[in-house]
């Protein structure tokens, strides 16, 4: 057959991972639900080890409880938690575009542009969940050029958790200040100078942290 064939086992845990942290992060699966592998899985049509190894990886995140015999379940959300990583999001969004600036090329730069633009449309709209993928978008061009792993896998790690808080705090894009200030960042980029670019950088990531402390 051309087109039916084994599945790869690291893609099926990948889409699990993604489901799963989604439902999360949106509420869907509110904080301290109880999670049944079992039932994940029979929900997603999987078998019950690609949903293992993507609560095992949402664990490491934050996402996920578990207490051995006891229970696993979506973690409470803690405004500690939440603003722990913040500080370390914030810290290695700067770090990426010091990096990243002499790095970048046109087409780096166009990317940005049209995330921003996206995102200042979703925010105009007041679609949440596509404001929060088209900043994401433009951070991430950033985050990708200054080709630190290291850096992009932190940033990875610890942003669901400042995604659920939006959610679950706010439930509306927050970023009307963020797209005249992504057009700062863009020009600092353009011109090279990456202590302004980084600057910059953090200071978008702070007003969030400011909005963060209202709410604890």
């Amino acid at each position: 057959m051309q087109y039916i064939g084994r599945l790869d086992r690291a893609l099926l845990s990948e889409q699990a991972l993604s489901a799963i942290r989604r439902a999360i992060v949106a509420g869907e699966l509110a904080p301290g639900t109880p999670v049944k592998d079992v039932e994940l899985a029979g929900r997603m049509g999987l078998s019950r080890t690609p949903v293992r190894e993507a609560l095992a990886r949402l664990t490491d995140e934050g996402l996920i409880e578990t207490k051995p015999h006891s229970y696993t379940r979506v973690t409470p959300l803690d405004a500690d938690a939440v603003r722990d990583a913040h500080a370390v999001v914030q810290s290695m969004h700067g770090l990426a575009t010091r990096l990243a600036v002499p790095k970048l090329t046109s087409d780096h730069l166009a990317a940005m542009r049209a995330a921003n633009l996206r995102f200042a449309e979703a925010v105009d709209s007041g679609a949440l969940e596509e404001a929060i993928a088209c900043d994401d978008a433009f951070h991430d061009v950033l985050v990708q050029a200054c080709e630190n792993r290291a850096i992009a896998a932190t940033v990875r790690r610890y942003t669901p958790q400042l995604h659920r808080a939006i959610y679950l705090y706010f439930g509306s894009p927050l970023g009307r200040d963020s797209a005249p200030m992504h057009e700062r960042i863009i020009a600092a980029c353009e011109a090279g100078d990456a202590d302004l670019a980084a600057a910059l950088a953090e200071q978008n990531w702070a007003n969030l942290a400011v909005l963060l402390q209202e709410k604890s």
